[in-house]
């Protein structure tokens, strides 16, 4: 199947694939990343802006997932993107567009875009929640991954290398959160055991967002998963804490929290918010979290260790500077993405 443009075309269907984000530098829509984006705005929802970029790119998913059967799950040629630098306005490249259907499943894109609709406002929330759990639906019952087609359908670049089955487990989650229905109680509890990654949080990996997330929801029930997800989140924490005996991060000379790999920051802020996210419900059941010995993390301790980390991102580092573009006297500037790789110290 291919469709051409961003309105597409296929048999007897016109769709409009207009909006949404690209990627970074490119004029690529991807939009497993671009789902988990969306999501993570969607906790921030009291500001005025963040609720304008959550609804820009809700209704792009709403186009994307209009067609009975069929999951939009990016938008142009990566190969010919990157092969040719230039501003949307002068894009020239091809617009193909790709999806992932009941003949070729992609559990991952499709489940990450459900969650897109959980966060949901007044005026149209029955057609997004509807449209959430018709997604998801889908996703569970066509299982598969999109790496497996991406020889056939040039879906390359941003494969999920964790698998697909946290994806669901996320979207059920968001959705429960929403819905209250036992259903969704009922999959994370048959499916969480799936998860056994504690100490990754990103676009690929939602273990540890689901751990922190499902704690909050199950803090006053009695789930069969109650005491797995709370240990892993209770895990993550001393993973991260500069003291604890199990660390399993390293730190900048600056103070910055370092994993190995690429695009440093996104693991600095995702587990900031978590921390935030978690001191408040430790803050709540008047809990702290015992990493080994006398080591002990408050939801003081947590609020703290993420504050020192956006510090850092905005400015306060040894090269004062913000590497957040457009944030402060200065800052990176002519970038495109990851290949203009900045050294932190």
């Amino acid at each position: 199947m291919t469709w051409r443009k961003d309105s597409a075309l296929q048999d007897v269907y016109i769709v409009d694939l207009v909006g949404g984000y690209y990627d970074a530098g490119d004029n690529v829509k991807f939009n497993f990343p671009m789902a988990f984006s969306t999501t993570m705005h969607a906790c921030l929802e009291y500001l005025k802006h963040a609720l304008d970029a959550i609804r820009w790119a809700r209704e792009y998913f709403l186009k994307a997932t209009s067609i009975p059967g069929f999951v939009f799950a990016q938008v142009g040629d990566p190969y010919a993107d990157h092969n040719c630098w230039e501003r949307p306005e002068d894009m020239d490249t091809p617009r193909t567009a790709f999806a992932v259907s009941r003949d070729f499943p992609g559990s991952e894109v499709s489940a990450a875009s459900s969650i897109v609709y959980s966060k949901y406002h007044l005026g149209y929330s029955t057609r997004l929640l509807q449209r959430a759990i018709k997604v998801f639906d889908f996703a569970d019952k066509y299982r598969g991954s999109y790496n497996d087609i991406g020889e056939t359908h040039r879906i390359h670049f941003y494969c999920d290398f964790s698998g697909y089955q946290d994806e669901l487990v996320w979207g059920a989650a968001w959705l429960f959160k929403a819905t209250k229905r036992p259903y969704y109680a009922d999959y994370i509890d048959k499916n969480i055991h799936n998860l056994k990654n504690f100490a990754e949080f990103g676009w690929d990996s939602k273990d540890v967002g689901i751990n922190v997330l499902v704690s909050k929801l199950l803090i006053n029930s009695s789930s069969n998963s109650k005491p797995f997800i709370l240990n892993n989140a209770d895990k993550l924490v001393c993973s991260v804490l500069p003291e604890s005996p199990s660390v399993l991060v390293s730190y900048c000379s600056g103070g910055l929290l370092f994993k190995p790999g690429g695009s440093n920051l996104q693991h600095a802020t995702t587990i900031s918010f978590l921390f935030l996210v978690y001191a408040g419900y430790l803050k709540q059941t008047n809990k702290e979290i015992n990493c080994g010995g006398k080591v002990f993390a408050s939801p003081k301790r947590l609020k703290q260790i993420a504050r020192g980390q956006v510090d850092y991102i905005l400015g306060s580092n040894p090269a004062n500077m913000s590497y957040m573009v457009g944030y402060g006297a200065k800052y990176p500037e002519r970038i495109h993405h990851c290949e203009r790789r900045i050294i932190l110290f």
